[in-house]
């Protein structure tokens, strides 16, 4: 599933980490633009979550692909395993329930080196709707969520 990272050769992906991910959907079709899609997708992620020790901090349903934040729970987390359950569960079932092929085969999936970045990473997921020009302010739009954070919770963490 990493291949086409450059992985770190220090480094296990074992722990509590932050996970910066850009995955688009099959020939960028615009697939999530409607709640069931959404959920569908999102119900999956968080199975993913639950069996890897991990928790969405953020995550930004675009028409044609999805920003994520993500963060291991424990000192067990895998962000490898991570990765590859959340793209099988959430393509598999998105195939089952609506017959066509839900991502790209890479991603763009970034190990957060600096804590220190996490806030900005998650303010520039939050705004990604407005500067695509879908709304005019975060609170505006339907797709934005996090396993940890109500909306009004995640705006507040972000920008304090």
């Amino acid at each position: 599933m990493f291949k086409h990272l450059r992985l770190l050769r220090d480094f296990d992906y074992i722990g509590t980490h932050h996970y910066s991910l850009t995955w688009c959907c099959e020939r960028r079709e615009r697939v999530f633009t409607q709640r069931d899609r959404v959920d569908l997708v999102r119900e999956q992620i968080l199975r993913a979550c639950q069996e890897s020790e991990f928790e969405v901090v953020v995550d930004c349903f675009m028409p044609d692909h999805v920003h994520k934040l993500v963060h291991g729970r424990t000192t067990a987390a895998d962000g490898r395993k991570f990765i590859q359950l959340a793209k099988q569960y959430s393509g598999f079932y998105f195939k089952k329930a609506f017959k066509q092929k839900l991502w790209q085969r890479y991603g763009h999936d970034r190990f957060v080196r600096n804590d220190g970045d996490v806030k900005a990473i998650a303010q520039y997921i939050i705004e990604n709707p407005v500067r695509a020009g879908l709304v005019a302010r975060v609170e505006q739009y339907p797709f934005i969520g996090s396993h940890i954070y109500t909306q009004d919770e995640l705006i507040e963490w972000a920008y304090s």
